[in-house]
């Protein structure tokens, strides 16, 4: 009983953040629609509480949202099961296809994660007083690869999966037209990793966004090697972000 009041909590307080702003969204449009155009194919990986989806959908997307936590993914039902074009698998993403952990923050669901390693570095870190991944469960796990294969080829994916990004990027062997993934600042390794599986995947130039703000922060598109440097500039108290990369 207790653990489902905090879940219900824990999602109250993120539909209070993601859609309570009115702002957000405008903003959000704003941004994809530099990659998403109407028609367009869309994979959400780490859907939450599904305001990027709402997002894509603005745009005319049809999207495939993947979201492993269980009380998240009857929310994303609930909020667009009625939607036929949109598609909710309740699964997490990786290398391989099978299942895996999924360490769940019932407080504050936005940071559940499949990284063992993503909640150590937050331990100690400033910012983070106070997370707990308190419950463990065990979720499906996909591949890029299998959605390509089941819906098609997106022309955006966008990933947030609490450190574990450069696990989801392993499992996609051709790139797409363009596709982001969350900067967390606690793991900047995770970053360096995910950005080298971009640029051997082909992708050319990248750009970022800090926090929430859905605005670019380069004016121009930059290669791998400087953003790293951008990134490895980052104060900790920047906290997290998200790079975007395209093949040119």
């Amino acid at each position: 009983m207790l653990d489902a009041l905090r879940t219900l909590g824990g999602i109250a307080r993120s539909l209070r953040i993601y859609y309570g702003d009115r702002r957000h969204g405008p903003a959000m449009d704003r941004l994809y629609r530099e990659f998403v155009k109407p028609g367009d194919l869309v994979f959400d990986i780490g859907a939450h509480v599904g305001d990027r989806i709402a997002a894509f959908r603005r745009l005319g997307a049809r999207v495939v949202a993947l979201e492993p936590q269980p009380a998240l993914a009857k929310t994303l039902h609930l909020f667009y099961g009625r939607d036929p074009m949109v598609t909710i698998e309740a699964a997490a993403v990786g290398r391989q296809p099978g299942t895996i952990t999924l360490n769940l923050n019932l407080g504050n669901p936005t940071v559940s994660t499949a990284s063992m390693e993503f909640v150590a570095a937050a331990a100690d870190a400033p910012g983070w007083k106070g997370q707990a991944w308190s419950k463990r469960i065990e979720v499906p796990l996909t591949t890029i690869d299998a959605l390509i294969a089941s819906y098609g080829r997106p022309a955006f994916i966008k990933i947030d999966v609490e450190g574990f990004e450069a696990e989801a990027l392993a499992g996609l062997s051709e790139p797409v037209r363009a596709l982001s993934f969350e900067l967390t600042l606690i793991q900047r390794d995770i970053a360096h990793t995910s950005i080298e599986r971009c640029r051997a995947l082909g992708y050319a130039r990248f750009n970022t966004a800090l926090g929430e703000s859905q605005r670019l922060e380069h004016d121009e598109w930059v290669d791998a090697d400087t953003i790293v440097r951008w990134i490895d500039g980052l104060p900790l108290e920047a906290n997290s972000g998200d790079i975007y990369a395209r093949l040119a």
